[in-house]
């Protein structure tokens, strides 16, 4: 028998259509259903290569706004809908979101592949809330003006039909709606007047504690709606240069850090969501696993981590600089980058008492060379796996996702490798220790160097036959999508 190594999925799967603009109602692909597979013969997502998961904590300290640690504090069970042993999951835009079939076809995908969670918009950068909220103050500066999902509670049972955990996305400080209705919760220029970055976007004041108020309201709505988990966007401050950034002032920073700022956020926002029994995760920039301080955006892990039931980096190779790591082209190295910066993570977190799950947003976008398809997705997710993470979700802006790089829910047959980008070529999997030229860690699992048929019905329309030896089949050609970057 001849060694041979297949890409991932030996059907053509392709990634979920449709416009990303509003009211956006593409068809899903057309996908044959599973392969018949034999129980005995199928590899999971956990099976392959994957460490011992560690749980998340049932409690973690608390702490004045910029104070030490007082006393720990649990959360009940979401009984509608369970947190997952591992959160695997994709982003869905408020257009998405709101669109029943743009929704049923993510759904689709869900079903058919080892995707078990959503990340809905409720507020995105724009900011308009997605549904009619009754928050007041979203009322009072039109937040409510753009309704992208007109049925919350009928989009919330539908994805508890189909045991899928949904995760409210609501983006925070980069809100130019609340900073023109009600300019007193902006950051104010020195000059007079609302502050404007190098964009000509204003942004809110992330000191004033008004500001909490409002996004933990609308949190504290879709929490009572049935969302078991607030993840904060932008928590943060402007990424400006100095030229604006000096121009800047903060009304009621009283001598505070930005980075005291965000960590008071977070705590005062866990606190009162535990009370709606809502986990609490926040979205960070990928550089801050590894920056030892704050790069002037008010985010430092140490002061975040244990504040937030998971941190989300976003380690999109893409968004490193030439140079990081020692790699001159990062976005060409997906498994070096995504592996390094959630080594960094998970090494501070066990510093920090409490801290919560490390938890990456990946990189299903193209943005420079080489272009994003399945051997590129699934170096990032193996990369996590190997630094020690369980968790991920994938980021793509227009909410189209590339089937081929993710696991089908039922395992791949015994025969079948993915493949992935390392060492800038792409290769099985168990193959990339050795393109590293690094050894494998002890007790690490490796499929077969042969390739063996289990007892089972192999799929007619790959014209295969027991015992004999198979052609590599390429993925689809699922194309890139370069879209807004956070």
């Amino acid at each position: 028998m001849r060694t041979r190594f297949l890409l991932l999925l030996p059907l053509a799967l392709t990634a979920c259509g449709g416009d990303s603009g509003p009211g956006g109602d593409g068809d899903a692909a057309s996908v044959p259903e599973e392969s018949l597979r034999s129980p005995d013969s199928l590899r999971t997502a956990d099976s392959l290569f994957l460490p011992d998961s560690v749980p998340p904590s049932d409690s973690i300290g608390e702490t004045e706004y910029g104070g030490e640690e007082t006393q720990p504090r649990g959360r009940r069970a979401n009984e509608a809908f369970p947190r997952p042993e591992h959160v695997r999951g994709i982003y869905l835009n408020a257009w998405a979101s709101g669109s029943t079939r743009r929704r049923e076809a993510l759904i689709t995908l869900a079903r058919r592949t080892e995707v078990n969670s959503f990340v809905i918009d409720i507020k995105d950068a724009t900011g308009y809330v997605s549904h009619a909220s009754e928050v007041p103050l979203a009322r009072e500066v039109g937040a409510t003006g753009e309704i992208r999902i007109r049925d919350l509670p009928g989009m919330l049972e539908r994805l508890k039909e189909a045991g899928i955990y949904p995760i409210a996305r609501i983006v925070v400080a980069k809100d130019p709606l609340l900073s023109d209705g009600r300019p007193d919760l902006a950051i104010q220029d020195s000059a007079g007047g609302v502050w404007f970055d190098q964009d000509s976007v204003r942004w809110l004041n992330f000191h004033d504690r008004r500001v909490w108020e409002y996004h933990v309201a609308l949190a504290k709505e879709v929490a009572a709606a049935g969302f078991p988990e607030i993840q904060w966007d932008y928590v943060r401050f402007p990424d400006s240069p100095e030229a604006f950034m000096g121009r800047a002032v903060f009304p009621g920073s009283e001598g505070r850090t930005r980075a005291e700022a965000v960590r008071g956020f977070l705590k005062y926002s866990r606190e009162a969501l535990a009370k709606e029994g809502a986990l609490v995760t926040a979205d960070v920039f990928g550089v801050t696993t590894s920056y030892r301080r704050d790069v002037g955006i008010g985010q430092v892990w140490e002061s975040m981590v244990d504040q937030v039931d998971a941190v989300l980096p976003m380690v999109y190779p893409s968004h490193y600089w030439p140079g990081s790591f020692g790699y001159e082209t990062p976005n060409a190295y997906p498994y070096e980058i995504v592996r390094r910066a959630l080594r960094d993570a998970v090494s501070r977190s066990a510093l920090v008492e409490g801290a919560g799950l490390v938890r990456p947003w990946l990189q299903d976008f193209s943005l420079g060379q080489p272009p994003y398809d399945a051997p590129e997705i699934r170096a990032q997710i193996q990369a996590t796996y190997d630094a020690g993470v369980t968790e991920w979700i994938l980021w793509n802006p227009g909410s189209r996702y590339t089937e081929s790089a993710l696991m089908p829910k039922g395992g791949l047959p015994s025969w079948l490798e993915p493949v992935m980008r390392v060492g800038g070529e792409v290769v099985p999997i168990s193959k990339r220790y050795e393109v590293l030229g690094e050894a494998p860690p002890e007790g690490e699992p490796t499929p077969e160097d042969t390739l063996v048929f289990p007892d089972l019905a192999v799929p007619a329309q790959l014209g295969l036959q027991p015992e004999k030896p198979l052609s590599a089949i390429p993925p689809p050609d699922t194309g890139g999508v370069v879209g807004t970057l956070r």
